[in-house]
């Protein structure tokens, strides 16, 4: 089993930077792919990144040039900075572990004010 602890999340304003965290614990291996997804009320939950071992990153179109994943493999510690925020941002945000499962955090919720 593995658990994923989110944080980080909250209110900023549009144009504002928020940093999401997400550490992972249990039966962990450094070859998971990790990463982030979101869901906004009403929608349906979709990818924003993704960090393999390698650190290699894949973006969603949407996001890509405004946020930024990075990964620490010493703490099993996936990152989301989030720059120039907009309305549209607002969501619950969840972390993911996958190597033959998909494990998910419990979310945290990003707010962006116009």
């Amino acid at each position: 089993q593995v658990q994923l602890v989110e944080s980080g999340g909250g209110l900023v304003q549009a144009g504002g930077s928020l940093r999401l965290s997400c550490a992972a614990s249990g039966r962990i291996v450094s070859f998971a792919l990790m990463g982030w997804y979101r869901q906004a009320p009403g929608k349906q939950r979709e990818f924003v990144a993704s960090i393999a071992n390698g650190f290699s990153t894949n973006y969603a179109d949407s996001v890509k040039g405004r946020f930024v994943i990075s990964r620490e493999h010493a703490k099993s510690t996936v990152y989301l900075q989030m720059n120039s925020l907009e309305p549209a941002d607002t969501a619950v945000y969840y972390c993911y572990y996958s190597v033959d499962v998909h494990y998910w955090g419990q979310g945290t919720q990003v707010t962006v004010s116009s």
